[in-house]
């Protein structure tokens, strides 16, 4: 081989022949067929589809928190199903960030300590000062001390923003971020996401039903009834 071949880089995600089914009494329904896709480092990928697409699905498999029935997914070269369910979880806390529609705050933490739970779970000695910069980041600076409850929907989307980023991941997975918030609100909290991910060159996967939000993602995958869609 000639020192000019360059050997292709591992995707930080592979999605290997993915289906997904559930069987009862009534028969089997099939959620996901033969999904089959590569994400590479920094990339940015929508994954839309209509309600009951098996998009959100999806993303719970490409995270490890769903099982596939057949084929598997790759996180930066590992077979996160190969894995046990500890390790797995390792591999998800030390390579993923996470941003859902609903916030998923713990609500008996402040914004400062919401944002300080990974960084205490990775033992980081300096999770109080680390958490308190990125929540200043987000434009949070003043707000370290306050619950959740009395936070609007889009304060406490940055909190959640700033828990999934304090961590510098390498890949983020977002599912319906601006889903519980206003359309202006919304257009910010993207905004943010958007600027936050190319600081830190996170490969982004985010699901929408959004087609002006998946336009912004340099790919757009598209689920049709389980299948992706040309």
């Amino acid at each position: 081989m000639s020192a000019t071949t360059a050997t292709p880089a591992t995707p930080i995600i592979a999605v290997e022949h993915v289906d997904k089914s559930v069987t009862d009494s009534t028969g089997t329904l099939h959620i996901l067929r033969d999904i089959d896709f590569r994400l590479a480092a920094r990339e940015t990928v929508a994954i839309v589809g209509a309600s009951g697409s098996g998009k959100s699905t999806l993303l719970s498999i490409i995270a490890g928190l769903d099982v596939p029935t057949h084929g598997t997914v790759r996180l930066d070269g590992h077979d996160l199903f190969a894995l046990s369910e500890d390790d797995r979880a390792a591999l998800r806390a030390q390579k993923m960030g996470f941003v859902f529609q609903s916030f998923q705050l713990m609500g008996n933490l402040t914004a400062l300590e919401n944002v300080m739970l990974p960084l205490e779970l990775a033992n980081r000695r300096d999770a109080r000062k680390a958490a308190a910069e990125m929540l200043a980041h987000v434009g949070l600076g003043q707000r370290l001390n306050h619950y959740p409850k009395v936070l609007s929907g889009g304060e406490q989307q940055r909190v959640a923003l700033a828990r999934a980023f304090v961590v510098q991941p390498a890949v983020l997975l977002a599912d319906e971020p601006t889903g519980s918030l206003d359309f202006a609100t919304g257009e910010t909290i993207m905004q943010l996401m958007f600027d936050l991910n190319r600081e830190q060159g996170t490969t982004l996967v985010l699901v929408t039903h959004d087609r002006g939000i998946a336009q912004r993602c340099e790919r757009c995958i598209t689920i049709d009834a389980g299948r992706i869609s040309a």
